[in-house]
C-alpha cells in the first residue's frame, strides 16, 4: 500500500473513531443525567484528560528527566502560591535552563 492511501484511510479511520465517540452518547442517552456519580465523573475527565496527555509532554519534553521533574515542582509550587500562569511558566522555563545548564558542566 503507498504512502498517500495509507495516510488518508488512516485518517478517515480515526475521524470516523472520533465521530463515533462523541456521537453514541448523543443518540442513546436522551434525559439529563441525575446520577451524582456520574455527573461528579463526566465533570472531570477533561482534567484526568489533559493531565494525562500533558504530563508525559511535561517530563518528556527536556533533554533530561530531572530537568522536566524540577520544573514541574516548580510550577506547581508556585500554582499552589497563588501565581498565575505566565509567572509558573517562565520559572519552569528558567529552572529548565539552570539544570540542563548544571547537567552540561558536570
Amino acid at each position: 500500500m503507498t504512502r498517500p492511501i495509507y495516510f488518508i484511510i488512516a485518517l478517515t479511520v480515526m475521524a470516523l473513531v472520533t465521530y463515533l465517540i462523541r456521537l453514541i452518547p448523543l443518540l442513546f442517552v436522551r434525559r439529563r443525567i441525575t446520577n451524582r456519580f456520574i455527573r461528579s465523573f463526566l465533570f472531570y475527565v477533561p482534567y484526568t484528560v489533559l493531565s494525562a496527555i500533558a504530563f508525559p509532554a511535561i517530563f518528556l519534553s527536556t533533554g533530561n528527566l530531572i530537568s522536566g521533574v524540577v520544573a514541574t515542582l516548580v510550577c506547581l509550587l508556585l500554582a499552589y502560591r497563588g501565581r498565575g500562569l505566565i509567572p509558573c511558566m517562565l520559572a519552569s522555563i528558567i529552572t529548565v535552563l539552570i539544570i540542563e545548564g548544571i547537567i552540561l558542566i558536570i
